[in-house]
């Protein structure tokens, strides 16, 4: 299968997952009655049923890593059409979210990402926004699925993203992080009040670096070669 019909499939296969996504999250929040997750006692013991939520976050998660591992023919490759996969699913979810429920009314509204190691409370904008530039980044590395390095960021550039990364996961665990100690209870009571918004800023651009560094380089590449081959046809017969 050609690259533009793999990247089809897992764009599709994304989408799907999107609206599974969605509808389970509606049935959870409608049992307890928290379809807007802000609000009083945002996370309430579920008993059995939150522990499988916990396993469904993970089950979902190595379910798009799956399709990224099938979809490539390189490590690169597989890197690539799993983010892409991660990225399409985040940004439908909420689009499907919103369809289903109403919300999120605005992309300001205070969402829980993730439960996993603790709650990550966060506005719907920040993870439509790293998912934006996951999206992208996937693309370029899709285009490295032969097994050529030749575009690949320099290793300056990866570190600026994993700086980015673990940037953004303080600001999304930042208010988990701060309560934590005071247990349980206090956690699933937790409320953010403000969000790290010029702290995300940097990871987001820190998380940019390298795919900026990757198209960048894959322009030069592609100019190069396209150089090539107008001296070849230049050349007398």
């Amino acid at each position: 299968m050609k690259t533009r019909g793999r990247l089809l499939a897992v764009v599709v296969f994304a989408i799907a997952m999107a609206w599974v996504e969605a509808a389970v999250v509606l049935d959870l929040r409608v049992m307890i009655n928290r379809v807007d997750p802000y609000q009083r006692l945002p996370l309430p013991d579920m008993g059995i049923i939150g522990n499988a939520e916990l396993v469904r976050e993970v089950a979902t998660l190595t379910m798009l890593a799956a399709v990224g591992w099938l979809a490539g023919t390189s490590w690169r490759g597989r890197i690539g059409y799993a983010v892409i996969a991660f990225g399409v699913w985040d940004i439908f979810y909420y689009a499907f979210l919103r369809l289903l429920t109403g919300w999120p009314k605005s992309l300001l509204d205070w969402d829980v990402l993730f439960l996993l190691p603790l709650p990550w409370w966060g506005p719907v904008l920040a993870p439509v926004l790293i998912s934006a530039v996951m999206i992208i980044g996937g693309l370029l590395m899709v285009q490295m699925d032969g097994g050529s390095q030749a575009g690949w960021p320099a290793p300056w550039s990866i570190i600026a993203g994993t700086a980015g990364i673990l940037l953004a996961l303080y600001a999304f665990l930042r208010d988990a992080l701060q309560t934590v100690k005071s247990g349980e209870k206090a956690l699933r009571e937790m409320l953010p009040v403000s969000f790290a918004w010029p702290l995300f800023a940097v990871a987001l651009v820190l998380m940019a670096v390298p795919v900026l560094a990757a198209a960048l380089r894959l322009r030069s590449l592609t100019n190069q070669k396209q150089r090539g081959t107008d001296s070849m046809s230049e050349l007398p017969l």
